[in-house]
């Protein structure tokens, strides 16, 4: 093979207007899904103490946050409620005055077909204990007790206007008694985005601040190890037969060889949720201006979409979406 000096790889980083041409993986803000936390009885929005610049909204201020997502182009918002009061069962999750379905209306209301209202699927902001499905008597998460739980949150969800719902909580079985619970009450049209492939992960304890989680314990029982990759297709593989029209990895930068393994694998598309805890670091390593924070996001972003991801959810999306239109 020809060498240096008639082969020169240089040429094509010479200019801005080289490198742009030659990019292989750009960024769009469509591809873009902004997580969104919404609580029940405040009059301000709560800044996350770990999440320097996202808030707890309230029902006024997501909708301002909704059309501010419009605006950008981005391709979603994913709602997560935070209310006022909890149970052993989940109770506010089937409530269509609970914070959540009520902010899917709101979602939906303000952004019309122009933005996915994205939903999250799961129990664990409606639980007094945290956990993500109902307990047993002996204090186990009982998976087929939730499952029942759940086929009925997916059709309040959808009732209440979202064009996906995400099941995240890790029950076997999850996707598909979501999917015919909305396929019987008549939602054929609304998409699943199945939570596919989710680590017991260190880095969701600033999320838990952001939901006011009540969780003593962990979730390793039903969250997958951080060591299993094949454990990870497999989980795919059964949400797809289910009826997953999108699968996801969660967390993503400590995970990005699993989304590369996932999008090679299946056919559907693949979303990775950039979550709390790497948003945190950099953000902390930023202030302490220890790096350039916007490259850092950037960087961040193009990290996970190179991995395989066609969709990324991530607290960045609107500031991002911004330094992409600049």
């Amino acid at each position: 093979m020809p060498g240096f000096p008639d082969v020169r790889p240089r040429r094509l980083r010479s200019s801005a207007a080289v490198r742009r041409l030659v990019s292989e993986t750009t960024i769009e803000p469509r591809q873009l899904i902004l997580p969104m936390f919404v609580r029940e009885d405040i009059r301000e929005p709560v800044a996350i103490s770990s999440m320097p610049g996202v808030y707890q909204h309230t029902r006024d201020t997501a909708r301002k946050a909704v059309a501010e997502a419009v605006q950008l182009g981005l391709g979603g918002v994913m709602l997560f409620g935070v209310p006022a009061e909890k149970d052993a069962v989940g109770s506010g999750a089937l409530d269509p005055a609970g914070i959540l379905n009520v902010a899917i209306a709101d979602a939906v209301s303000e952004a019309g077909d122009d933005l996915l209202v994205m939903s999250d699927l799961c129990l664990d902001e409606f639980t007094s204990h945290g956990h993500c499905g109902v307990l047993d008597s002996a204090g186990r998460v009982d998976n087929d007790a939730t499952l029942k739980i759940y086929a009925e949150m997916g059709v309040a969800q959808a009732s209440a206007g979202a064009h996906v719902v995400g099941p995240s909580g890790m029950m076997d079985g999850q996707v598909g008694v979501v999917r015919r619970a909305l396929d019987a009450a008549g939602f054929t049209d609304t998409v699943i985005m199945a939570y596919a492939v989710k680590y017991a992960s260190a880095f969701f304890g600033p999320f838990r601040e952001a939901v006011g989680s009540s969780l003593q314990g962990d979730r390793k029982t039903y969250q997958q190890d951080p060591g299993n990759a094949r454990d990870a297709i497999r989980e795919v593989d059964l949400d797809v037969a289910e009826g997953a029209d999108l699968v996801m990895v969660k967390p993503a930068l400590a995970y990005l060889d699993i989304i590369r393994q996932v999008r090679d694998h299946v056919n559907v598309p693949v979303a990775a949720y950039n979550i709390s805890g790497e948003y945190a670091m950099v953000e902390a390593a930023a202030a302490n201006g220890w790096i350039d924070r916007e490259r850092a996001i950037m960087e961040t972003l193009t990290s996970i979409k190179r991995a395989g991801a066609d969709t990324i959810l991530t607290y960045w999306a609107s500031e991002a979406a911004e330094l992409l239109h600049r």
